[in-house]
């Protein structure tokens, strides 16, 4: 490492008595290096371009071992002075460096834990998905995101884009901590009616409403723009467009979604305020007015959207969930809405929240991303998102209900399909079964009962069981229909998405336990005592080998 790319400054605060330590760079390659020790203490580090501080991290620098590694892109600063000032010294600092990869890129999507199937990112944690909004052929997905840690922390805007719903690439960071707070979560829409006075050269704004969060004192809505297909942003000078009200006696004030609502030709904002959704209106994007607020009972992440009914477009409902897929069915008007259900639910296992959906789908579909809550034991990221899903509202015996779906571009991973039809579950089909040893699949499956009791799906160990005598889909509620059971499961290595009887409920799961090298596939039965013979038809069974979604 050359002495003239790097220099050490020792800075000594006489009032306080205090030290920091500043490293420097002059930026000619792409990333720079940043060794992590998981039992460090935090350290305030700022991060300086040409001595001015644009952003700040809480950061674990190894001191004694390394765990693992993470990096910043600095590849829009080159030729400029890149700084790290550091509040503390630990060894670590030495080990920093400057390069054109970052560590563990030559395995990158090849660890052995990576989902195949899944969005993750490449280093550090990830949840909320943030900002999805579709436009110029390109699928936006920003998330809730820590680069320096594998846990939750210096929340930023990660990015990544598809061009098919399938296959992603991770893009630098979008937007970063600055004074007004961390960047919680929020959504994005394309002003293409340039209300909000952002465009330039004929260039529509992608403007982004996200939270700023005080550190636990207040949080406020802020809004940043970009006019380069979102890579990088300009934050708002009149920040924040929405102070901390307090309204409900609450802190709790965050993870705006807006969109566009077309017969008050205005915008709608709906935001977590306490336990109420706070509706606001504007005209322009940068000035919000109070409208109304939900008595939901439930929290944040709040989405509202409309749907027709059974595919009847004269025949339309709203939708409003919070961030575990509790959701109400009602009326919007623009300013109210006035909900027409109790509250309902579609997930039921806790392991997918904080779902948003795109604006401007260009195929007019609703469709959304979640927060999968999975671990990678030994690996350098954390958490995953789902695959992207399709809502529609179906009329049921109990009335209207949310469905949701893998959607169909599922299709194009496929490499290889096995077809049963009209087999019992036993051994035959099960030695059939066995010879699948890919861990990317996509199973559909129909199960009609004869005289069975318990019967299910063993994946890789995670069983999937429905016992008949309580009705119930791994101790969930759930009737037959017609004495069949539908499954629908994507199985990614150790991540599970269950949707049963037609996305009526979805869980998502994450099961470290099988048997990584030796992945089996089978189906249950258990033995039943009033019968002799018990049975279980498998009417249809689909299984589908997938490819995986990276460096494709």
């Amino acid at each position: 490492m050359k002495k003239s790319v790097i220099a050490f400054l020792m800075l000594t605060s006489i009032a306080g008595f205090s030290q920091s330590i500043e490293k420097t760079f002059k930026v000619e390659k792409k990333y720079i290096n940043i060794p992590i020790e998981s039992n460090q203490e935090r350290q305030r580090v700022k991060f300086k371009v040409d001595g001015e501080v644009y952003t700040f991290n809480d950061i674990r620098i190894a001191e004694d071992e390394v765990d693992y590694w993470t990096f910043v892109d600095i590849s829009k600063f080159k030729g400029k002075k890149f700084g790290l000032e550091f509040s503390k010294s630990v060894p670590g600092i030495e080990k920093i460096y400057q390069s054109d990869k970052f560590v563990g890129e030559e395995s990158l999507y090849k660890e052995k834990l990576r989902p195949q199937v899944h969005f993750t990112t490449r280093r550090g944690w990830n949840n909320d998905p943030n900002g999805m909004v579709y436009y110029e052929g390109e699928y936006h997905l920003y998330y809730q995101h820590n680069p320096y840690e594998i846990n939750w922390g210096n929340m930023t805007w990660g990015h990544a884009v598809s061009k098919d719903l399938v296959n992603w690439e991770e893009l630098p960071l979008a937007i970063e901590p600055d004074d007004l707070g961390t960047i919680f979560s929020g959504s994005a829409v394309i002003d293409y009616n340039n209300t909000s006075g952002f465009k330039k050269g004929g260039i529509n704004p992608l403007v982004a409403i996200y939270t700023a969060d005080m550190w636990d004192e207040k949080q406020q809505q802020c809004i940043a723009y970009s006019l380069d297909n979102g890579r990088t942003f300009t934050k708002y000078e009149g920040n924040p467009v929405i102070p901390a009200q307090r309204r409900f006696g609450s802190g709790h004030e965050r993870d705006p979604k807006m969109f566009w609502y077309e017969p008050g030709k205005h915008w709608v904002l709906a935001m977590h305020d306490a336990l109420n959704i706070s509706i606001y209106n504007s005209k322009n994007l940068k000035e919000w007015e109070y409208q109304s607020a939900v008595d939901v009972g439930f929290w944040e992440c709040p989405e509202l959207f409309e749907l027709p009914v059974d595919g009847d477009e004269n025949n339309k409902k709203w939708v409003m969930y919070g961030v575990t897929g509790i959701y109400l069915i009602g009326d919007f008007d623009g300013k109210k809405f006035t909900p027409e259900t109790e509250i309902l639910r579609y997930n039921v296992g806790g392991g997918m929240t904080a779902a948003q959906t795109y604006n401007d789908e260009p195929t007019g579909r609703r469709l959304q991303i979640g927060w999968g809550h999975a671990t990678f034991p030994g690996m350098p990221f954390k958490q995953t998102m789902t695959v992207v899903q399709e809502y529609s509202l179906k009329t049921t015996r109990n009335g209207v209900r949310l469905f949701i779906k893998p959607i169909k571009e599922i299709e194009k991973l496929y490499t290889k399909s096995h077809k049963f039809e009209n087999e019992y579950i036993g051994y035959g089909i099960n030695e059939k079964l066995a010879e699948i040893k890919s861990p990317l699949l996509h199973i559909k499956v129909k199960f009609e009962i004869d005289n069975g009791r318990v019967f299910g799906i063993d994946i890789n160990g995670y069983k999937i069981d429905y016992k008949v005598n309580t009705n119930t889909l791994n101790d969930i509620f759930l009737p037959l229909q017609n004495r069949q059971l539908e499954l629908e499961v994507i199985v990614d290595k150790t991540l599970m998405e269950v949707y049963a009887n037609g996305g009526l409920i979805y869980w998502f799961a994450n099961y470290n336990e099988g048997d990584a090298d030796n992945f089996s596939l089978s189906l249950t039965q258990a033995e039943n005592g009033l019968n002799q013979d018990p049975k279980t038809l498998v009417r249809s069974l689909e299984v589908h080998e997938l490819k995986s979604i990276w460096n494709n």
